[in-house]
């Protein structure tokens, strides 16, 4: 069975790239009746804090990235880690190293003036006893000397590492802790991963974790390091960038699935299809068609594509969505009731207009708000001494209608265009300006269906005591 594994760094929020390398994790697994896993490397202590911890599982609970096992933790695990260790200091396929830090720094810098590779110089490598000279000493893993590393990558092919370039690299600190390209060849041993997917700044990393796996007697994953992606200047993507955390774009109002959609897109195609659902992605996504260049994060595709996704969104659904958004705009009162219902169609008029749930949540203020604020340019050209005796017409006719609808409403309003030989508009846009304070919004009909009778009509009441 394939099982694969996305595997953070608490060390701050889930953002972009993690994300893309979760979402990649997840669809491989699915699309092969896999094992998706999350373990959580939190190992640096002085880095990892819980608080990252339930951030990223907030985050890969928002995009509904569901994992089959975990989450793991690392610090659960000393015991395990500590007793591949011993196993490897007793076959001799690792070692305690008793050189001080300072040594160390000293070494690296005659090493660099003379021109020689920046590594360990394997001077504790050989000798007898060298534990307890210093206390217990550093644990190093002893590295082959010649020959070289070939990565069989899935993304780029056979990649290959001279061996007298890796490091006899430390696996376990004086302090007893870990290390990373440790503790992530033992997780993925005990875990039975069978691919890693993961980004290709870890590529060096391989060639040093294949030698462990080897220690270790242990079958080695299939590797697929996925290019990074890349900001619009083609640099690393970073916050310049807009490149935030997940849970940050939830707030700024984009869709989980919207999200997904455009994450998978960063690297990854099937056609000219542009917008998926999660069952479509999860029956075609392989790594055949994962592109071997970077990414390009484009924001103006994501918001364009979250557009897509309002527009196809169930009116009720994005009702529920909405919410928090009306509350943070203080549209609504945290907790207010609200008739989901009547906001459904409210939102019905609007989808096609919003691109994100803010945007949405805003445009919605005048069919929610007991009182309008009106744009002063909008109110100097249309609320005036002109438009005066049409919406006092208006008004009046409203008042006697028993047809509240916009098939009602819009038989009043040819009848008093026709009877002044006035142009639609001419009506229309003052009554815009009245019920919702700006002149853009969903059909003047519509949304005035949706205000209802009693609101549109204190609205007409406002704007011509206003003029």
């Amino acid at each position: 069975m394939i099982r694969v594994r996305f595997a953070p760094s608490p060390t701050g929020h889930l953002h972009i790239g993690g994300a893309r390398t979760a979402l990649f994790n997840y669809l491989f697994a699915r699309n092969n009746n896999g094992k998706f896993i999350l373990r959580i490397e939190d190992t640096d202590r002085t880095r990892s804090t819980d608080e990252y911890i339930e951030a990223i599982i907030e985050g890969m609970k928002w995009l509904k990235l569901e994992w089959d096992e975990g989450p793991f933790r690392q610090t659960d695990r000393f015991d395990v880690y500590k007793s591949y260790v011993e196993k490897l200091v007793k076959e001799g396929k690792a070692y305690h190293c008793c050189c001080s830090p300072e040594e160390l720094e000293q070494r690296r810098k005659e090493a660099m003036a003379q021109g020689k590779p920046q590594k360990y110089d394997g001077r504790c490598r050989n000798k007898e006893g060298v534990e307890g000279a210093r206390g217990q000493g550093a644990v190093r893993f002893k590295m082959p000397q010649e020959g070289q590393t070939i990565v069989d990558d899935m993304m780029r092919g056979k990649v290959v590492f001279e061996n007298d370039q890796l490091d006899d690299l430390i696996i376990m600190r004086s302090d007893g802790t870990p290390t990373y390209n440790f503790t992530v060849v033992v997780d993925d041993v005990d875990m039975k991963i069978t691919h890693v997917i993961r980004g290709d700044d870890h590529l060096n990393n391989t060639p040093k974790q294949i030698h462990i796996y080897k220690a270790l007697g242990y079958e080695i994953p299939l590797f697929a390091h996925l290019p990074m992606i890349l900001g619009a200047d083609k640099t690393r993507l970073s916050k310049r960038h807009g490149a935030t955390s997940v849970m940050a774009y939830k707030e700024m109002g984009y869709l989980p699935d919207a999200l997904v959609n455009y994450l998978v897109r960063l690297g990854w195609s099937y056609g000219d299809q542009e917008v998926f659902t999660r069952e479509e992605l999860i029956r075609h996504f392989s790594f055949e068609n994962v592109g071997k260049s970077s990414a390009v994060f484009n924001p103006e595709k994501l918001i364009w594509l979250n557009s897509q996704y309002i527009i196809k969104s169930n009116p009720e659904e994005l009702a529920e969505m909405v919410m928090p958004f009306l509350e943070n705009a203080g549209i609504i009162q945290k907790g207010q009731g609200i008739d989901k219902q009547w906001l459904s169609k409210a939102i019905k008029t609007l989808q096609e207009r919003a691109k994100t749930m803010v945007e949405l949540a805003t445009s919605l203020r005048y069919y929610i708000a007991e009182d309008i604020e009106y744009n002063e340019k909008a109110k100097a050209k249309f609320l005036n001494e002109k438009s005066l005796p049409y919406l006092k017409e208006l008004k009046e006719s409203i008042e006697s209608l028993s047809d509240f609808s916009a098939h009602g409403l819009e038989n009043i309003f040819k009848a008093i265009v026709e009877k002044h030989g006035i142009k639609l508009g001419a009506l229309a846009q003052p009554v815009r300006v009245a019920i919702t304070g700006g002149t853009e919004s969903p059909g003047i009909f519509e949304v005035l269906e949706v205000l209802g009778k009693e609101k549109t009509i204190k609205r007409l009441e406002k704007a011509i005591k206003a003029i």
